[in-house]
């Protein structure tokens, strides 16, 4: 499968119509979140298969920094005839992501936010984000996109050492990011910083370097993710050819354990695996993903969900602004889930979370691996304690059963989510 290949399923309207049944659940969850995907870099890094091109890559209309806000506009317009018999649901996130969607003049950004706002209402105290790399923003910019209803920024810091930048391809100077925080704060910006560990050649003392310093430059937010090599991309080359050695699952533990004694040494508690905030800073769109909420997404190879319905664009911004020019939806397929779908990637999803899964959402076999998962340290044992009772049987006002993962289940998370859907043998 290439980088960023998109499933099957079933094809998708021409007009992108949605069942009435999914309208209906948007209407009665009341809130939409909107993610904008830019697919631009500088530069393409080795480890890297999202839906990105370099310069030079892409030729045509809707295939360049100066022409793209436009074929977005013209989807935001499609979502508003498609969405419209569900009313007019209010925006409660917006996250534009890529890519580095700071390649685009700040101008543009600020634009496509206000071409969403003229279609459904921001929520009181919205979270409006976007991502940038380091060197792709300047504090004119900062301060524009604060004006415009930006309230966070999200900063690809990788690490702080120039020999595992220069394995991952990442090109920025490291003491931009610390620039970029400044300006960014001075701007009235939330901050979220970027990190990964388990490149190879990063040693513990490395990766203890990286998450001192993104700690000591006060961000809101801190994530962590392990280096993963996806078949496809320069750096899966490297490691068949012997060039690079693969990541290591012990060192990639011991790393995750490091980050978090020092990120909760900090004040920044985890809330879902890969994920530490100060308290009240989560990101709220992330979690419309973990919980299984309804959003619309934006732009080449952009998944989007409501009331059950997924579906996804074309990957090739060319294809698809042609697509949005002829008057079409630039979906490329989609899939209606089953309640059985539903509920399992519910047991996936929300099983990564800190506020946890509740019980009764398991299978009856996922309930049985319950008392061996406490018993191998995976769950945290109180939260699956009955809560008191009055005498008339009812709970005393406790919160329900939930499953949550402890430090050695974040580990084993996907192990966990086995036994918990009763696959595990």
């Amino acid at each position: 499968m290439p980088p960023s290949a998109l499933p099957d399923g079933d094809p998708a309207p021409a007009d992108g119509a949605l069942p009435s049944t999914a309208l209906a659940a948007l209407a009665a969850g009341g809130g939409l979140a909107a993610y904008v995907h830019v697919p631009f870099c500088r530069v393409r890094c080795g480890y890297c298969d999202f839906n990105t091109y370099a310069p030079g890559d892409l030729t045509g209309p809707g295939a360049s920094t100066v022409t793209y806000a436009a074929a977005l506009r013209a989807e935001v317009a499609l979502a508003e005839r498609v969405l419209a018999p569900a009313g007019r649901p209010s925006l409660e996130t917006v996250f534009v992501g890529g890519g580095t969607p700071t390649l685009l003049p700040a101008a543009d950004l600020v634009g496509l936010l206000a071409a969403l706002r003229a279609r459904w209402p921001l929520a009181a105290g919205a979270e409006v984000t976007t991502e940038a790399n380091p060197d792709s923003v300047t504090p004119d910019a900062l301060a524009a996109l604060a004006v415009g209803g930006f309230t966070r920024i999200s900063l690809g810091m990788q690490s702080v050492v120039p020999h595992v930048l220069a394995t991952l391809d990442r090109t920025h100077d490291p003491a931009n990011v610390a620039r970029a925080v400044a300006a960014a704060a001075r701007a009235g910006l939330d901050v979220s910083l970027d990190l990964i560990y388990g490149t190879p050649g990063e040693s513990l003392d490395d990766w203890r370097a990286s998450v001192e310093t993104a700690i000591s430059l006060a961000p809101q937010h801190i994530s962590a993710y392990a280096l993963v090599v996806e078949e496809g991309t320069r750096m899966a080359a490297a490691v068949r050819r012997g060039e690079i050695t693969a990541p290591d699952d012990d060192d990639a533990a011991e790393k995750y354990e490091l980050a978090d004694r020092l990120l909760s040494e900090a004040g920044y508690g985890w809330y879902e695996v890969s994920n530490w905030a100060r308290p009240g800073h989560e990101c709220r769109h992330n979690l419309t993903y973990w919980r299984g909420g309804d959003w619309w997404g934006f732009g080449p190879g952009a998944h989007s969900h409501v009331g059950g319905v997924r579906w996804w664009n074309l990957r090739h911004p060319g294809s698809y602004a042609a697509r949005l020019t002829a008057g079409g939806s630039p979906a490329a397929g989609r899939e209606t889930l089953t309640p059985a779908q539903r509920a399992d990637e519910a047991i996936l999803l929300r099983s990564r979370l800190r506020d946890g899964l509740p019980v009764d959402a398991l299978p009856s076999e996922g309930r049985c691996a319950l008392p061996g998962l406490v018993a191998d340290g995976l769950i945290e044992p109180d939260g699956l304690v009955e809560p008191d009772r009055q005498p008339d049987g009812h709970p005393n006002g406790s919160r329900p059963r939930r499953v949550v993962l402890t430090l050695r289940g974040r580990l084993l998370a996907d192990g966990v989510v086995r036994r918990l859907l009763g696959l595990a043998g």
